[in-house]
Order: C-alpha cells, then sequence, then structure tokens
C-alpha cells in the first residue's frame, strides 16, 4: 500500500492489536479513498500482492462507494494466502478525508510506518451487529482509559463518557469529572444512571443501546446484503 502511495487507513483486528486490545485477525482491513486515482492505485498494490478476488461484488469503485466491502486472498509468496478486505463507506463513521485527517501513524519494526484508523473512528466502526465486536469496544476504551486516566485531556475524557462499555469505569469517571458528565447526559442517557452510580441499571442501559446499535445496523446492510444475493445469483 505504501509502495504504491495508496490513501488507506488500517482497521479491524490487526489495528486493535495496536491499540492495545489483542485480537487473533485472519485478515488485513482497509478503509481506503475510493477516488480514481486512488483505486488506480489500490489496483496496482494488489496486483504487486498477486490478489484475487475472492467474493462478490465485482472490483469495482462503485461498490465501495454504495458501502460494500471488497474481498482478496493474496498469492504473493510474502504474502500467501492472506486476505484483504477494503472498503470506503461505513455506517456512521466520517467521510475517508476526515479519518485520513484524525489517523494514528506508527513506526513498526523495521522503519515502516503505517497509518491506522484513530481509535474514535475505530470504535465506531465496530459497532456493528457483529457479536465479537462489542467486546472488542469494551477492551479498546479500557485500554485507553487505563492508558491515559492520570492526566486525561478534555478531549480523552469526552470520549470516555460517550465509550466506555465498564460500569465501574464509567461510575468513577462521573465521580471524578461530574460537571462534564452532567452536559454530556442529552447525548448519552445513560450517564444519568452513571452519576447515581446505579451499577445494575447502568449496564441493563448499556444493554439497550448496544441492542439499538445492532438493529440500525442491520437495517443499513439490509439492502447492501440484497444487493449481494442477486450478484451472487447472476454470477
Amino acid at each position: 500500500m505504501h509502495a504504491q502511495r495508496v490513501r488507506a487507513l488500517l482497521m479491524g483486528g490487526q489495528a486493535c492489536v495496536f491499540y492495545g486490545a489483542a485480537e487473533f485477525s485472519r485478515d488485513t482491513d482497509f478503509v481506503i479513498l475510493a477516488d480514481a486515482a486512488n483505486f488506480a492505485r489500490l489496483r496496482k498494490a494488489l496486483a504487486d500482492l498477486l490478489a484475487e478476488p475472492i467474493a462478490v461484488p465485482p472490483f469495482e469503485s462503485k461498490y465501495l462507494r454504495r458501502g460494500h466491502a471488497l474481498h482478496f486472498r493474496c498469492r504473493h509468496p510474502e504474502a500467501m494466502l492472506m486476505r484483504v478486505d477494503v472498503m470506503s463507506k461505513m455506517r456512521g463513521v466520517e467521510p475517508f478525508a476526515r479519518l485520513w485527517k484524525r489517523r494514528t501513524t506508527l513506526q513498526i519494526p523495521g522503519g515502516e510506518k503505517c497509518d491506522l484508523l484513530s481509535l474514535p473512528d475505530l470504535v465506531q466502526a465496530k459497532k456493528t451487529q457483529r457479536d465479537k465486536d462489542w467486546p472488542m469496544i469494551r477492551r479498546l476504551v479500557e485500554a485507553h482509559y487505563f492508558e491515559n486516566q492520570s492526566q486525561p485531556t478534555p478531549g480523552e475524557i469526552r470520549f470516555w463518557f460517550q465509550e466506555l462499555r465498564t460500569p465501574e469505569l464509567l461510575v468513577e469517571l462521573a465521580r471524578r469529572h461530574p460537571s462534564v458528565c452532567g452536559r454530556l447526559t442529552r447525548q448519552r442517557h445513560l450517564l444519568v444512571d452513571a452519576q447515581t452510580g446505579k451499577l445494575d441499571d447502568l449496564q441493563q442501559a448499556m444493554l439497550a443501546e448496544e441492542a439499538a446499535e445492532r438493529q440500525r445496523d442491520k437495517e443499513y446492510w439490509l439492502p447492501l446484503r440484497q444487493e449481494l444475493e442477486k450478484l451472487r445469483h447472476a454470477k
């Protein structure tokens, strides 16, 4: 991706590892800019990897712009059988230009740089209907909280109030920053339960919040799944 100058951000399980929430990942997930020039660079990068499409939809940018993922299997000797999944549009996630501006850039062994979705954007991208994503969100935000709680920035405090999924930590945060908590209750109503310290009520409210997000994700994917089904039958 770097060699071909593809505007791409690592996401998914491998990005979670970088942020301290270990997950076994069988593939490499990217969100990319889906304009014509970047899509051409993506083609070159995948050609270098000897990557072949392995599922519908076809390798066309219009499917990325509609919200589909494109799936590939690499045949290059140094990436043999590695799966690469590429997306450009995700439910509830900002357009790529904003994701790129907020990206995290890390240097990995060997001196190579790696561009990732920012942690808040990764958390948002994980709010799906899949069972495995919700424990991962919890671990991601917990890891960030424990790493930065001693001297947090105002932005980090807001992020924790908006995304923590551990009742005990949310109650602790509300006690430490009551004024911020009060201002954010309209955005996340369950913070009222965090203020009162009612852990059982807070846990139930979090489950309801998760269920609502899962339902929204199902509704978002319904027409996309129907389109994929038509493509499979046509193929």
